[in-house]
């Protein structure tokens, strides 16, 4: 291809000079561009001195007024693919909270289960302090004989060396 070949693709043709060029009417329910229908400035659709507004409802599009083919099932299976991600996103959330719940349950139960064992707990110390605390004078006796029976084995052991001291004195005299 040359040079001039690529022009000539990418330049339109001129229309014909017999054929004049009209823009296409407006649809039946707007107004030209500054149309207005009352003396307080707003047009016929609500817009102040700006033509009409865009509808945001569904009730615009009738399923049964003829379309693009094409453009409706295409619209479509937009609805169907935005309903399927909205309808996953939606479960994943569901699934999200329902974990948060069994979670939740889990850690309550976990819980009262830990406050029963330190309940118990509490319980079994209060009554082991309780019996310590009634044993208590007995522990001291106890201990008491345990001092007494040290100093009598002092005193056992002082008297057997005393004997033994006895004994070898009697035996010298014995002898002499």
């Amino acid at each position: 291809m040359d040079q001039d070949n690529k022009e000539e693709d990418t330049v339109p043709a001129p229309p014909p000079a017999n054929i004049v060029h009209q823009p296409p009417p407006p649809p039946p329910d707007t107004l030209p561009r500054g149309a207005l229908d009352d003396e307080d400035g707003l047009s016929g659709f609500g817009s102040p001195k700006h033509g009409p507004t865009l509808s945001t409802s569904t009730s615009s599009f009738e399923a049964l007024d003829p379309h693009d083919p094409n453009l409706s099932h295409l619209a479509s299976l937009m609805f169907s693919h935005t309903s399927n991600y909205l309808q996953g996103e939606l479960s994943a959330v569901l699934e999200d909270y329902t974990l948060l719940e069994q979670m939740n349950k889990a850690t309550i139960t976990k819980y009262a289960d830990m406050r029963q064992i330190g309940g118990s707990v509490s319980r079994a110390l209060k009554d082991l302090n309780e019996k310590y605390l009634a044993l208590h004078p007995y522990l001291e006796q106890i201990d008491q004989i345990e001092d007494s029976v040290t100093k009598l084995e002092a005193a056992a052991y002082k008297l057997d060396a005393y004997s033994k001291r006895l004994e070898a004195k009697f035996k010298s005299l014995e002898k002499k």
